[in-house]
């Protein structure tokens, strides 16, 4: 035995069978060479190779029929190093969420103490407060059973509670009372009760919104917008959990809360920025406006006061005198302002109290007539007091025998300010009344006008103002036309008098040039002013061109200035005429800018050669560590120019003997697959894009479908039937016997025969099933798509909906178990033992194994593996299985990425990077009949399908067999008209016209043909009877 201290092997290749580090080379321990020789070197690195294939074998081998419980299976999805960070940083992503929320609660609080009736926001601001900390607890222990290694759990006693401290004061001050049991939320805090969590929080939303918009003073309509749509889709989500009562602890339910958290963050990002925005700009606003109505009330005290002392300065004059009518009706008008002032001063700071009282009720839960008197009443009671202090001073000047100037001045002045006051008051209970009814809609003076033109819509007032109307345009144009008259007259006797000066004083010669002058145009900034002014510089040259002459102007008995409109019109028509006929007589043609042809082409000027690995990792005594060399030959040794449009799906026949295709060019073609793959038969259809194809089980019959028909053909390419559907076909599956197939119609599977005959019809509800697969057994189905609404016929405002994987009973046509997922879920795929099934997303969502499990006689489905690529790819089109049995999962990329992983480990195997020939995949498909070498094809945008293959096949041909030349560059290329297609120039079945049994046609065979420079490659449909 070696006395030497063995190091611990590392951490990472021992992960189990979902790590991603399976099989790769085991560090060796770095040893000091004087202490070990080479022999203890080599005996330590057998004993750690032994020791990792030993775990290996112990995690490929685990027996997958075995039923773990939830809380053991809990962590098998996520064992995996990369799935549990990316699970934490999410889960802290939106921890950092809720404490930036939370931050700004916080901050919104302080700032809010000091605006009046606040106490209504600061109490739902600690409630939303108090809600936010237990969902967050709630996520936090869900995130600790998903992700034990790296989220630790939080004690309750730690829940922090903004209203705790309050509750407990509370509390105690209850505990004497009789009858009443204290609430304590805490310890109702379970996964269980998330749904009325969620409930509650939007509960606690809309009453801070509700809160927040009873300040009239400013009003965000972000932040009203931002938790209106985290209120709708928290209550559909609460509805939606409603389904998975008792199932929070399954895993897969647990992951669908989990994934929740990027929902829920996006909306608590939205709330925070808009509540930060508010507290930056509406509290200040809110504060202003408080203090603006805060001040006028106080301006409205000190002169109410300073008046009231004025009237009781005043009245000394004029208390002690009475006994007439005058001086009584003095002293009543001076005491009535009296009390009038010292009431608007006592209101005013009434008022003023109230309005900045923090508890003070918000508007609309004050009485109208409370608002009335504290709001209107001190500036009417001062209006009031202003007005008999006026009456009685002028009954003052009457009544102590005043002089007439005096007593008159004082009557005239008093009026005046009087009627000024009064109109004054009248326009503002307008402007008040405006604004009551049509809500800041229209304007005081808007609504006078409308008021005036319905008045003069009125028959008597129309039939009035139309005669006005008729006197003052005829007296209009008598002085219009008396007007022209005169100026033309006097404009007629300068210009001739004028001319003749001039003319005396020219020689005879040069009079003609003399008077000769272009025209003037409407404007000195016109643009025919301008070119008819250059035109008269070239007259003076002389014409440049012989149709080109010198516009002139005699005094015919016309001014040379037009002064009226109509002359000013006639001579720039004139000048556009002569504009015109200049430009026609140019020999200067227009030239118009050539417009060219672009293309767009995904593909790269990359060198075409063995497809890169996406590493070195090897596998040493691992059961998959055959499989490494076959995938680093996968070479794309065939290219078939397919289709003209996008190749939308592709299947292999089970015998392996033919690929089936599908395009948006309405046509379906049969290969023949060998070294070459030629086409065997063309499927046209008349309308309608061919969206799937399926061979039956016994691989005679094939399924093309479209989008309201399903039709049946025979591998020789011959229609046996076509069946009409009245709803939209999502999709279609053969039964394992092939009798009988089934059609996706929307929430309803149809059971058909091979006649078209209805044998049966499954209900899923709510659920629009995208894609369905049936158990060996017939018992079950697999169904997956989104639902349409929730259990209470909400839907989501903003997030994603709710998606599901569906375990349906067929014979008690009971959905036994549905799965709830957040990812766009398109496709499923079911393992040939029936006992696991391969999910399929869209965008850049990870494929993932679930199994079929039997739990107390239900089928469920519980996740096994996520098959994470190096980097984020957007995947394209289904995931299938490949390989003997199964073993392999691979999955096409939009950019022509094709990854190949273990199924068993989750372990990327290969990683076929884009290349120049891979690009803008749409699909793929793998030939289980061909084990060895292996095979797949793939389809692009371009209607191009490649046929990739081991190196064990690769086998040198003819050129003429070859469907593309090896080249070391490929040029970017585009699908034209002129690209070889069968669909044109091979053999061509129309389902419109071929009946059964009517095909006769003789295969074709097609030449090579060049694709003038669009395509570097040539591409050769070879096909002889009988092959």
């Amino acid at each position: 035995m070696y006395r030497a201290t063995i190091p611990p092997p590392a951490a990472g290749p021992f992960k189990d069978h979902t790590g991603g580090l399976l099989g790769e080379t085991v560090t060796q321990p770095r040893v000091d060479p004087p202490r070990l020789d080479t022999k203890r070197r080599q005996t330590l690195v057998n004993l750690l190779n032994a020791l990792n294939e030993l775990s290996q074998t112990e995690s490929l081998g685990r027996d997958f029929d075995q039923n773990p419980s939830f809380e053991d299976d809990g962590d098998v999805p996520t064992v995996d190093e990369q799935l549990q960070v990316a699970g934490a940083e999410a889960f802290n992503k939106f921890q950092k969420r809720i404490n930036s929320l939370d931050k700004e609660l916080r901050n919104f609080g302080n700032a809010a103490r000091q605006l009046g009736s606040s106490v209504g926001i600061l109490s739902s601001a600690f409630r939303l407060r108090e809600r936010l900390a237990q969902i967050l607890f709630l996520f936090r222990d869900n995130a600790a059973d998903l992700f034990p290694r790296k989220i630790s759990r939080q004690q309750r006693e730690f829940l922090v509670n903004p209203n705790l401290m309050d509750r407990k004061r509370k509390a105690r001050r209850r505990k004497s009372m009789p009858g009443r049991v204290p609430a304590n939320v805490e310890d109702s805090l379970d996964l269980e009760s998330l749904p009325e969590q969620f409930e509650s929080f939007a509960g606690a939303l809309m009453t801070f919104l509700k809160c927040l918009n009873e300040f009239p003073e400013f009003t965000d309509e972000a932040v009203n917008t931002s938790i209106k749509s985290f209120e709708g889709d928290l209550k559909y989500w609460a509805c939606c959990l409603q389904d998975y009562r008792g199932q929070f602890k399954y895993p897969a339910v647990q992951r669908y809360v989990h994934d929740l958290t990027a929902e829920m963050g996006e909306h608590i990002d939205s709330i925070t920025g808009t509540l930060s925005m508010f507290i930056e700009v509406g509290v200040p606003t809110i504060r202003f406006a408080q203090k603006h109505g805060a001040a006028n009330l106080l301006t409205l005290s000190t002169v109410a006061t300073f008046f009231s002392a004025v009237t009781a300065t005043t009245l000394q004059f004029s208390y002690s005198q009475t006994g007439d009518m005058l001086s009584d009706g003095v002293n009543a008008f001076w005491f009535s302002s009296l009390v009038f002032s010292i009431a608007a001063a006592v209101n005013s700071l009434l008022g003023l109290s109230w309005k900045q009282a923090m508890y003070r009720s918000p508007g609309d839960r004050v009485p109208w007539w409370v608002l009335i008197w504290i709001k209107r009443s001190p500036l009417v009671f001062l209006v009031m007091s202003v007005a008999c202090f006026s009456a009685g001073l002028v009954l003052f000047t009457y009544s102590t025998n005043q002089g007439k100037v005096t007593s008159t001045i004082t009557t005239v002045f008093t009026a005046f300010t009087s009627f000024g006051l009064a109109a004054v008051s009248a326009w503002f209970a307008s402007e008040r009344w405006t604004f009551v009814h049509h809500r800041g809609s229209k304007w005081l003076s808007d609504v006078l006008k409308d008021a005036l033109r319905r008045f003069m819509a009125l028959r008597l007032v129309s039939i009035v103002s139309k005669c006005f109307g008729f006197g003052s345009q005829y007296v209009q144009k008598g002085v219009e036309f008396a007007g022209h008259k005169f100026r033309r007259m006097s404009s007629v006797g300068t210009l001739t008098a004028t001319a003749l000066e001039q003319g005396d004083s020219l020689p005879t010669g040069e009079y003609a040039h003399t008077v000769s002058r272009p025209l003037e145009p409407l404007s000195p900034l016109s643009p025919i002013r301008q070119s008819t002014d250059s035109y008269s510089h070239l007259s003076a040259e002389g014409p440049p061109h012989p149709n080109l002459e010198s516009p002139t102007t005699t005094f015919s008995g016309t001014s040379n200035t037009p002064n009226t409109p109509r002359d000013r019109l006639t001579s720039a028509i004139r000048s556009v005429m002569m504009l015109q006929s200049a430009t026609s007589s140019s020999s200067h043609p227009f030239s118009f800018p050539s417009r060219k042809r672009t293309t767009s082409s995904a593909f790269t000027d990359v060198s075409r050669g063995i497809s890169e690995t996406s590493g070195t990792t090897t596998f040493k005594g691992s059961k998959v560590s055959s499989l490494i060399p076959k995938l680093k030959s996968l070479e794309a040794t065939q290219d078939l120019a397919a289709h003209s449009a996008l190749v939308r799906h592709l299947q292999f026949s089970p015998n392996g003997k033919f690929l089936a295709t599908s395009s948006w060019d309405r046509t379906s073609i049969i290969f023949r697959v060998g070294d070459p793959c030629v086409p065997h038969r063309v499927l046209a259809h008349a309308s309608g894009f061919v969206g799937q194809v399926a061979w039956s089980p016994v691989g005679v019959l094939l399924l093309t479908r479209l989008n309201r028909a399903i039709k049946i053909w025979t591998e020789d390419g011959v229609c046996r039937k076509t069946i009409e559907r009245h709803h939209h076909v999502q999709s279609i599956a053969w039964l394992p016997a092939g009798e009988a197939f089934l059609s996706v119609e929307g929430s309803e599977v149809v059971k058909l025969d091979l006649n078209g005959n209805v044998l049966d019809t499954y209900h899923f509800n709510r659920v629009l099933i995208h894609d369905i697969a049936i158990t060996p057994d017939l018992q079950r189905l697999l169904g997956v798509g989104p639902i349409l609404y929730s259990p209470k016929g909400l839907h989501p405002s903003k997030s994603r909906v709710e998606k599901q994987l569906l375990v349906y009973n067929v014979e008690t046509k009971v959905i036994e178990n549905q799965t709830p997922v957040l990812n766009d879920v398109r496709d499923i795929t079911l393992a040939k033992n029936g006992q696991v099934a391969l999910v399929s997303y869209e965008n850049k969502a990870f494929p993932q194994l679930w199994k079929l499990e039997m739990v107390k006689d239900q089928a469920r489905l519980t996740l096994r593996h996520t098959y994470m690529p190096k980097v984020p790819v957007d995947f394209a089109g289904p995931s299938y299985f490949g390989g003997k049995d199964d073993q392999l999962v691979l999955c096409a990329g939009k950019a022509g990425d094709i990854h190949i992983w273990d199924r068993d480990s989750a372990v990327l195997l290969h990683h076929v990077r884009a290349q120049a020939l891979g690009g803008d995949l749409t699909c793929i498909a793998w030939n289980h009949a061909s084990d060895n070498p292996f095979m797949f094809a793939t389809g692009s945008h371009d209607g191009a399908v490649r046929l990739w293959t081991t190196a064990n096949d690769h086998r040198p041909s003819e050129p003429s067999h070859r469907l593309f030349p090896v080249t070391a560059q490929s040029t970017p290329h585009s699908v034209t008209p002129r690209s070889p297609s069968p669909v044109d120039n091979g053999t061509r079945t129309d389902s419109t016209s071929t009946q059964f049994g009517e095909y006769t046609s003789e295969p074709l065979t097609v030449s090579p043909i060049e694709d003038s420079g669009q395509r570097d490659r040539i591409v050769t449909f070879a096909h002889t009877r009988g092959q």
